[in-house]
């Protein structure tokens, strides 16, 4: 009998001052049984992140061809293709073509893939995004079925307050190598 996903529920108030966001979130998120908690967190701040029309979570694992985010313009066209983890150097060339915005929000081998972009189309558009592998297991250590998270932003720091408790984070931005 094959594992069902867990379907979690996270409501998620954003303060975004980097980019002047302040939105609340209703997302329900399935977890599928071979996605660890900290990828499904790593998903969940890069979507808040991100957040802005058009912005949704793909078809997960129904679609391979499709990065864990999207962004849509409203004629249905891809303008943002959002990975987690460590996509591969092939993947995301083939995504540079759609001539959509490419980022990767990763918590390790952002250094090495940045290394690698110079086989990918538009390499120089990479946006490369590291996030604290500590900051991730200690969110995810507070993780029920439903969720309540307030995310501030200030400064590329993160600060996340879950289950009563404060996380504070920041993201990095991986700077390309090319001259």
């Amino acid at each position: 009998m094959a594992l069902s996903a867990t379907l979690r529920r996270f409501v998620i108030t954003i303060a975004d001052s980097d980019r002047d966001v302040y939105e609340t979130l209703d997302l329900r998120v399935a977890q599928h049984p071979s996605e660890s908690v900290r990828y499904m967190i790593a998903r969940l701040l890069a979507r808040a992140l991100e957040h802005a029309e058009g912005v949704e979570f793909s078809r997960g694992l129904a679609a391979s061809d499709e990065p864990a985010i999207l962004q849509h313009n409203l004629q249905g066209d891809v303008i943002a293709w959002i990975e987690i983890g460590s996509p591969s150097v092939e993947r995301l060339h083939r995504a540079s073509k759609t001539g959509a915005r490419i980022v990767v929000y990763t918590w390790r081998g952002g250094e090495e893939l940045m290394g690698a972009a110079a086989s990918i189309h538009r390499s120089e558009e990479l946006e490369i995004k590291a996030l604290d592998p500590g900051f991730l297991d200690a969110v995810a250590a507070t993780v029920d079925r439903k969720n309540s998270w307030s995310l501030t932003i200030s400064g590329g720091a993160i600060y996340l307050e879950s289950g009563g408790a404060l996380h504070e984070g920041a993201v990095r931005r991986i700077a390309s190598e090319q001259p």
